[in-house]
């Protein structure tokens, strides 16, 4: 799958990183039913499965979980305890850095990119930044989940209480978001590498993975396929162009931005928030 990631400077020498939204995966996701504890059995019991891939599942399926009951916090009528749950939620996650939400965006779906950037820019400069906050994520997130996964059993104790362990359901979300985020650095620094062989080891791992027969001839092709592709953008550049980036991008600015290249408005404002 193909995903565009949209670069920009939004206040000083702060960049903005962000992937577009992608209708189809939105679409796909509200349609999603839950999975049971029996189909979670069965998936993990099947015969040729990796350790991996049993571990993917099952963050996955506490990780939807999580979702459904965050969902109904958040349809909890003004007032009730659920509601003031659901505001403190809100609260803390107001306070993730935007850079673990763009990594987090960047799955194992995504297979290639598409790096739109204002023309004005260096693209070589781009891709080193991208590839900067790959490494980096990766150092800070990998650090940042083994302090989660410590602090679990700690906020489990909480359980004994006669009411909802928030301590313990906030660090077992941060377990997940900074794994899903070391995940996404790792994918993301193998997208925009300059080792095209390590690409492509990669894939043909993948398509081992999943019983598909690589054919002999395209394996000169692909490791000389680069998954990167930059774009720079004159339409970027136009809204851009003439503003006071000490400042920082004012709000008209970043809506026209987001409408134009489909991106979360509230994600990007959080870059000019966060210095």
């Amino acid at each position: 799958m193909r995903a565009r990631v949209v670069v920009f400077p939004i206040k000083g020498r702060n960049w903005c990183f962000s992937r577009s939204r992608d209708p189809a995966s939105v679409g796909a996701t509200s349609e999603h039913s839950s999975p049971s504890i029996k189909d979670l059995w069965v998936q993990i019991t099947a015969r040729g499965r990796k350790p991996q891939e049993n571990a993917e599942a099952l963050v996955d399926f506490f990780a939807d979980k999580m979702n459904r009951a965050w969902s109904g916090f958040e349809n909890a009528s003004e007032g009730t305890f659920k509601n003031k749950i659901h505001s403190l939620g809100l609260w803390l996650l107001s306070r993730v850095r935007p850079s673990e939400i763009f990594l987090k965006s960047v799955s194992k779906d995504v297979t290639a990119l598409d790096i739109t950037y204002p023309m004005s820019f260096n693209p070589r400069l781009v891709r080193r930044r991208l590839r900067h906050i790959a490494m980096r994520g990766a150092a800070i997130h990998r650090n940042k989940l083994y302090g989660s996964v410590c602090l679990l059993p700690i906020t489990s104790v909480f359980t004994v209480l006669p009411l909802p362990n928030v301590p313990f359901f906030w660090i077992l979300f941060r377990t997940y978001s900074n794994w899903r985020a070391l995940q996404g650095s790792e994918r993301l620094r193998l997208l925009v590498s300059d080792s095209s062989s390590a690409w492509h080891m990669l894939k043909c791992k993948e398509k081992e993975d999943d019983s598909e027969q690589v054919l002999p001839d395209s394996s000169s092709s692909a490791a000389c396929h680069s998954p990167w592709a930059l774009q720079p953008s004159k339409e970027l550049e136009r809204i851009i162009d003439s503003k006071d980036l000490e400042k920082g991008l004012d709000c008209g600015t970043i809506s026209e931005i987001c409408k134009v290249f489909d991106l979360e408005k509230k994600e990007i404002v959080k870059y000019r928030e966060n210095q």
